[in-house]
């Protein structure tokens, strides 16, 4: 426990160093200067980094407790909507028909008034709120009904992935409010700063280099304490936990619904460097290829996650730019290889050498 404790505290360090140091090569080193970082790459990185946030709250349910989600990007997806409706709202008369109350897309399709459920989405601490809230209320509907009936294992995560299908199927339809197939997108700014300013993608990268680092903080803190350890047990031993006499499903919930608002935030954190979200995050793949993430970096191990996401991430970049017909397959190969012959990850590779080697 102590072995973990440090590495993922020198890791910490290291991810705030490299929050601090990305923003200041980017504003304050001149252009010219090869240690300058472009404004793109800074996006990039940014974007990488929820992602990262995204695959730890993965970790947090499926290396520790081993519920397998395969429906995380539906929550990814909700945070980046209510970030993406307080966006909308920042627009007001600057969109392509000057209406400073309804969004383009709903005057585009003759609405009259706003719906109920965007009202407050002006105001940044409410969309906050909702990014924090909706996600963690529709964890905590599913995961009441699905952990009080004991659903585990391959039909968790088959549920898992109804739900996300469910939700990208509605999300398509036009009257439901959300910009149909389009999605939210066309954004100005936000808290008052322009979106495509050099400073504000600086600002959202420290955003999200925080909220990773605050993420791992907390996931460490939980599977270091005594709910940590009886995680463990649910996830090696169900059956013994609960005839110890613990409630597994309030374990269960809890942890599921602090995992759900971390892909939350992610997706919050996700829109605004791209500059739209639409029902395409709901995807079942994407939800797969966050699995894909964890496990490449290493399960159980929070470090490894977040290495898988970035390392996966910075492989796709690169092979679709240099490889666009055949970078599916590279990325496959990757994981077929690395299932082979890393089975535990990347992370749990290592830390099994280290123990050899002491030994």
């Amino acid at each position: 426990m102590t072995k973990l404790y440090s590495s993922t505290g020198m890791f910490a360090v290291l991810l705030a160093a490299v929050t601090i140091i990305v923003p200041i090569l980017n504003l304050a080193v001149p252009e010219t200067s090869a240690l300058h970082i472009p404004t793109y790459a800074v996006s990039l990185f940014g974007k990488y980094l929820a992602f990262a946030l995204l695959a730890l709250s993965v970790d947090l349910i499926w290396g520790y407790c081993g519920i397998l989600s395969l429906g995380h990007g539906a929550f990814f997806a909700l945070g980046g909507y209510a970030m993406g409706m307080h966006l909308m709202r920042q627009i007001g008369d600057r969109g392509v028909y000057g209406n400073a109350e309804l969004p383009d897309f709903m005057v585009a399709l003759n609405w009259q008034e706003l719906p109920w459920y965007w009202y407050g989405f002006d105001n940044f601490a409410v969309a906050m709120v909702m990014v924090l809230l909706v996600p963690g209320a529709l964890a905590f509907i599913f995961g009441w009904f699905a952990f009080r009936s004991r659903v585990s294992g391959v039909y968790l995560s088959i549920i898992t992935q109804a739900m996300t299908f469910a939700l990208m199927l509605a999300f398509f339809r036009n009257d439901m409010g959300f910009g149909g197939n389009n999605g939210l997108t066309d954004f100005k700014e936000i808290l008052g700063f322009d979106l495509r300013g050099q400073g504000t993608r600086a600002g959202l990268f420290i955003a999200s280099g925080t909220a990773l680092l605050v993420g791992l903080l907390l996931c460490r803190a939980i599977v270091t304490s005594k709910l940590g350890k009886i995680l463990v047990g649910i996830r090696d031993a169900e059956s013994r936990t609960r005839f110890l006499g613990y409630r597994v499903e309030h374990y269960k919930l809890f942890v599921f619904m602090v995992s759900a608002m971390m892909a939350g935030v992610a997706g919050a954190l996700y829109v605004p460097q791209v500059g739209i979200i639409n029902p395409g995050e709901f995807a079942p793949a994407n939800s797969i290829e966050i699995v894909v993430w964890v496990a490449l970096g290493g399960r159980g191990t929070l470090i490894g996650a977040i290495m898988g996401a970035v390392l996966v991430n910075l492989a796709k970049s690169y092979l679709t730019a240099a490889f666009p017909e055949i970078w599916l397959f590279a990325l496959g190969g990757l994981f077929v290889a690395v299932t082979l012959f890393l089975p535990r990850g990347i992370a749990g590779s290592a830390r099994l050498l280290r123990v050899g080697d002491r030994s």
